[in-house]
């Protein structure tokens, strides 16, 4: 399979939007690089290692047609002038040796670790996530997926049904399943990430309390539990969709969030959900809510 990096010079107060834009236009992951070509996969927590000119890099399958998500993001970011930019290709052997170099064992709240597969839980009592992400995103280490982690260790769905809107490398789904969870869903739109999402949960002993694939796997379901790391814009859109797949009293855990979007998507969902809880953690925001009755 053959992948193509879309590399965007952008200034450091551009450089969130733009990410947006990618991932919204089909990037299976964005990364961050200086001028020295310096990668920022999914930076640590409490860092935001940004420079005066971030190239921001989009990973697509090809074929990709760049001029088109150029001209989308002109049409959404006002600027004086044209962005630069370059395509250049991408072996697969490259991206894997990337994530694999980059991707440690880390602890999400009190018992939960998210481990690469390939090396042994540094705490084999704890509750591990033995993972290979493959080219689906989510290592655990982005703000959004750390937030999420946290939020399962101090809620864990024990005996719960829970749905994973935007499933990526199935961590969440995963975790939520080996904290307890009933029966786990995992949706994503993107093919990869239904295949990594299948992979990883048959690593980590849970292949028959995970479903994935498209969002038709989850038609009239109720569940207790809806979890969704996606991006603002899909989860304004989605709300009178999430409402209607929860049970009344059901929780919603949202991220994705820029902090600056909290208040878009709170007043979005204030008509369905009652919010009990917000979260940051560096630019980026969670939102628990309940469903009303």
């Amino acid at each position: 399979m053959s992948w193509l990096q879309l590399k965007i010079n952008a200034p450091e107060n551009l450089v969130d939007r733009i990410s947006e834009l990618l991932h919204q236009s089909g990037a299976l992951a964005v990364t961050m690089e200086d001028a020295a070509s310096h990668p920022v996969y999914e930076p640590p927590p409490g860092t935001t290692p940004l420079w005066e000119r971030t190239r921001v890099v989009g990973l697509f399958e090809e074929p990709v047609d760049s001029d088109t998500i150029i001209e989308c993001i002109h049409r959404h970011i006002p600027l004086t002038g044209a962005l630069p930019f370059q395509v250049e290709p991408l072996e697969d052997r490259d991206w894997e040796r990337a994530w694999m170099k980059d991707f440690h064992p880390a602890r999400f709240g009190s018992s939960l670790w998210v481990c690469p597969s390939w090396l042994a839980p540094p705490v084999p009592e704890a509750v591990n996530i033995l993972l290979d992400p493959g080219v689906a995103f989510g290592t655990g280490t982005h703000p959004t997926t750390a937030l999420c982690l946290e939020w399962l260790d101090a809620n864990a769905p024990r005996n719960l049904y829970v749905v994973d809107f935007g499933c990526g490398s199935g961590i969440l789904a995963i975790a939520a399943a080996k904290l307890g969870a009933k029966h786990v869903w995992a949706i994503d739109h993107d093919p990869q990430a239904v295949e990594a999402t299948l992979a990883n949960a048959q690593k980590n002993g849970v292949e028959d309390r995970i479903t994935a694939g498209k969002s038709d796997i989850v038609a009239d379901l109720k569940v207790d539990t809806l979890l969704a790391n996606i991006l603002a814009d899909p989860l304004t859109a989605l709300a009178p969709a999430f409402a209607q797949l929860l049970r009344p009293g059901g929780t919603a855990l949202l991220s994705g969030i820029l902090n600056r979007q909290v208040s878009q998507i709170t007043n979005r969902y204030s008509s369905w959900f009652d919010v009990v809880k917000i979260e940051n953690k560096e630019d980026w925001a969670s939102i628990e809510g309940i469903l009303k009755r």
